[in-house]
Formats: structure tokens, sequence, C-alpha cells
């Protein structure tokens, strides 16, 4: 495998300009002609170290938070993927938050309030596994949903979705504004691999916890979803926030491709470790012969 393979990954499936994009020319088996064989293990621990260096630098230097955004139906590998991608890294540095159906407390706040709590500080690389992105995709599939949501009558129109877009776009590019550097990524299954891992669930008890009655049920909407997904990457893939859409139905290869977006993200903002001044050396200094003396005495 070609040394540069991991970066061209993530170039191959970055979408950063929505008009022309159409979900339908991305193929949720592709492996970009690459095999296991191929050393895609090797890789794969090579964007891994790559990706603890470059936090830590991350985290010393103190100044860019990173958000990484994963979407995706269900089994798709979201939580596998965090669980490899982000093996290496400092826990002290990496915040994953997973987001459920909302509480009451956050119906009652505008849809990107939870969100904007949990983002990552400057120095640290935040996780949303799901996102405010529901709002346009669940919450689009199953419009019944947006009347819990308590929103006044008069802004519950025909636009509002084409609203939400508008909102996520400024939010992303306010975010961008206050150094928080956001990567959205989709983890684009197809139908029958998700049956497949449905049923594997189901037949491996120790997976059992996994399934839930619902997963089945949302699979009469798998084309909605598809279409809310076209639409959101379409109006929200901008550069400075750009879509990923990662085929997902070979667990190596996603792996792969969200290490390749990490590595090249992080390598984008050259990360450093802070420089010290005169004085700081000159207590380093201090501090060093102190504790020779200690070993002499």
């Amino acid at each position: 495998m070609p040394p540069d393979a991991l970066a061209s990954l993530a170039r191959r499936y970055e979408v950063t300009n929505g008009r022309s994009f159409k979900l339908k020319h991305y193929e949720p088996g592709d492996t970009a002609g690459l095999d296991l064989k191929d050393g895609a293990g090797d890789l794969l621990e090579q964007g891994v170290r790559r990706t603890a260096d470059l936090q830590e630098r991350l985290y010393a230097q103190d100044r860019w938070a990173v958000l990484l955004i994963l979407q995706a139906m269900d089994a798709a590998g979201k939580d596998s993927t965090i669980k490899h991608v982000m093996s290496g890294v400092n826990p002290q540095g990496c915040d994953v938050h997973a987001f459920k159906a909302p509480s009451a407390e956050e119906l009652d706040h505008d849809f990107l309030w939870r969100a904007s709590r949990a983002l990552p500080r400057r120095g640290h690389i935040g996780i949303f596994n799901r996102s405010y992105y529901e709002e346009v995709l669940v919450v689009r599939v199953h419009p019944e949903l947006l009347a819990r949501q308590q929103l006044p009558d008069r802004v519950v129109t025909t636009r509002i979705w084409k609203e939400r877009f508008d909102d996520i776009r400024a939010f992303e590019a306010y975010l961008g504004r206050q150094g928080v550097v956001v990567r959205k990524i989709f983890l684009h299954v197809s139908p029958d691999e998700q049956r497949r891992r449905f049923l594997s669930r189901l037949r491996e008890p120790e997976k059992h916890w996994k399934f839930a009655l619902a997963d089945v049920h949302e699979r009469r909407h798998f084309a909605d979803y598809m279409d809310a997904y076209q639409d959101a990457i379409a109006h929200t893939a901008t550069r400075q926030a750009p879509w990923y859409v990662v085929p997902a139905d070979r667990k190596w290869f996603t792996r792969l491709v969200v290490s390749s977006i990490l590595v090249r993200t992080l390598e984008e903002l050259k990360p450093a470790f802070p420089e010290i001044d005169g004085r700081k050396r000159r207590e380093l200094r201090v501090a060093e012969a102190a504790l020779m003396a200690e070993e002499r005495a």
C-alpha cells in the first residue's frame, strides 16, 4: 500500500460544496480498490499513532478545538469506529458525547442548545455520536416529533427545514471563527449490510443489548432517511465545515477513512508544543539543580 494512501482517502470522500452533490454517487461498499491484504491494519495503526502525537500537541498548544460529528443509520458502526480510531488518544484531551432523544429540558430550548453545551474545549477533540443534525434527519422523517418541540405555530412553516439548514451553516461558521474546527462524517451503510448486522446482533447473545425493535421499524423509512441525508449534506457542506460520505459496509475500511480524516484535519492545524521563554528556561535550570543537589546530599 502506498505510504500516502491514508492521506488520500479523506480527499476522496470529502464534500465541500453541495450544489452538485448526489448521495447515489457514493457506494456503501466502496473500498477505493484496497483490500485487507494490502496492510489495512498496519495503516490504521499508523493513523492511530499519528493521531496520538498530534492530539498531544493540540492539547499542549491549547488554541484549537476539533469537533468530529458522526451521523449514520443504526448498525453503521459509529461506536466501533470511535473505539478503534481513537484507541491511542489520551482520554484527558478527548470528549465523546452521544445524543439520544431530547429530554424535556432540552425540548424547552432551541435545537442547537444541547449541542452548544457539549462543545469541546480548546486543545480537545470532541466527538458527537449523532448531533444537531438529527433535527433535519429523524425529525424530518418523523414530522410528528416536531409537534413535541413546543414551537410557536408561526415559526413552523414549509420553510422550516431550509431555515434549519441556514441556522446550522451559520452556527458552524461561528464555531470556525472561534477556533472550533468542524468535520462531519456520514457513515454510509447499505440496507442489505444493515440487515446482516441486525441479524448478527440477534444471533449472538453478547450483542443482544445493542438491539432494539425500533431499529427494525426504522428500516421501513430507509429511503426517506437517504433523501433527508441527501438534502442535509447538499445544504450544509462548506469548505470550512465539510462533509465526508464514508463507505460503511466494510468496517475495516470505514475506520481507515475516518482515521485519514482526523489525521488530515489535525495536520492542517499544525499544532506544536508551546515554546518557553528565557525566564521559564532559567526556572527549569534552577529546578534541575535543586533535584541534582538532593541526589548528592
